[in-house]
């Protein structure tokens, strides 16, 4: 089983904004994180998991993701997103990001699991220590569709 940890932060809701995604695999252990000059929290959560999903190299590996995010565990967990998407994302938030996750869940047995952030899980505070650090450095990226959508 792989397990990933997975964080997101912004600096301002909108505002810069990071991820941070910890996977551990027999005693192995990636840690992924970026920053974005302009997002939003849920959008950087959201992509955390994304990130971790798509960075797992074989189809079919049991995964457990522990986020602290109960917009993204809500919205796979009661099945939120597979009604979003019969609806083809229309009027949904962070649709983009939503219609990535589909085919990297689909790729694998994952549960998603909720934690309370800041509650002195180590990984889980690495991953906001990832976020947090990211959405505050230098090289920014353009999260190319939250500006689009707030042009």
């Amino acid at each position: 089983m792989i397990t990933i940890y997975t964080d997101g932060s912004s600096r301002g809701n909108p505002g810069r904004g990071g991820y941070g995604t910890v996977m551990l695999y027999k005693g192995h252990r990636k840690e992924l994180t970026e920053g974005y000059r302009l997002t939003t929290n849920n959008r950087m959560e959201l992509l955390a998991v994304i990130v971790g999903l798509e960075a797992l190299k074989k189809p079919g590996m049991v995964v457990e993701i522990y986020s602290d995010s109960q917009y993204v565990v809500d919205a796979v967990n009661k099945g939120w997103v597979w009604n979003w998407q019969k609806k083809a994302f229309k009027g949904k938030k962070n649709a983009d990001l939503w219609q990535r996750f589909i085919p990297a869940y689909r790729k694998h047995d994952v549960t998603f699991r909720w934690i309370k952030g800041h509650s002195g899980i180590p990984e889980n505070e690495r991953c906001d220590e990832l976020a947090v650090s990211s959405a505050d450095g230098g090289k920014l990226l353009i999260d190319q569709g939250f500006e689009s959508s707030v042009v």
